[in-house]
């Protein structure tokens, strides 16, 4: 088992950046697949990217590719998220997840992840 805790939200202006973290206990955070949800109000929980064991292997959503970027620290079980050219449509809650097992660039969906931070908010102003 897995807890995640997330940090790093803000308010921030169009075209600004922020970096998420999320860190995560126990002595197995390499052995997880890691991911970035983010959920606007009314909408649903949307893939952001997500991230192999190891780091090699990464996945975004169209919308933020070449803007965003996922990585990890296994040995200070933490992940990242460099957000930059940040949009007023970027805003939303953001959540880290976990799940076991092997990487799949088509674990894209709520139900995927096992483990849930309780969110950090981003708010990008126009």
């Amino acid at each position: 088992q897995v807890q995640l805790v997330e940090s790093g939200g803000g308010l921030v202006q169009a075209g600004g950046s922020l970096r998420l973290s999320c860190a995560a206990s126990g002595r197995t955070f390499s052995s997880y697949v890691m991911g970035w949800f983010r959920q606007a109000p009314g909408k649903e929980r949307d893939i952001v990217a997500h991230v192999s064991w190891s780091g090699g292997s990464t996945n975004y959503a169209d919308s933020v590719k070449g803007r965003f970027t996922i990585s990890r620290d296994n040995a200070k079980n933490t992940m990242y998220l460099q957000m930059n050219s940040l949009k007023p449509e970027d805003t939303a809650v953001y959540y880290c997840a976990a799940r076991s097992g092997g990487y799949s660039s088509d674990y894209v969906k709520r139900s995927d992840y096992t483990y849930w931070g309780q969110g950090t908010q981003v708010t990008v102003s126009s």
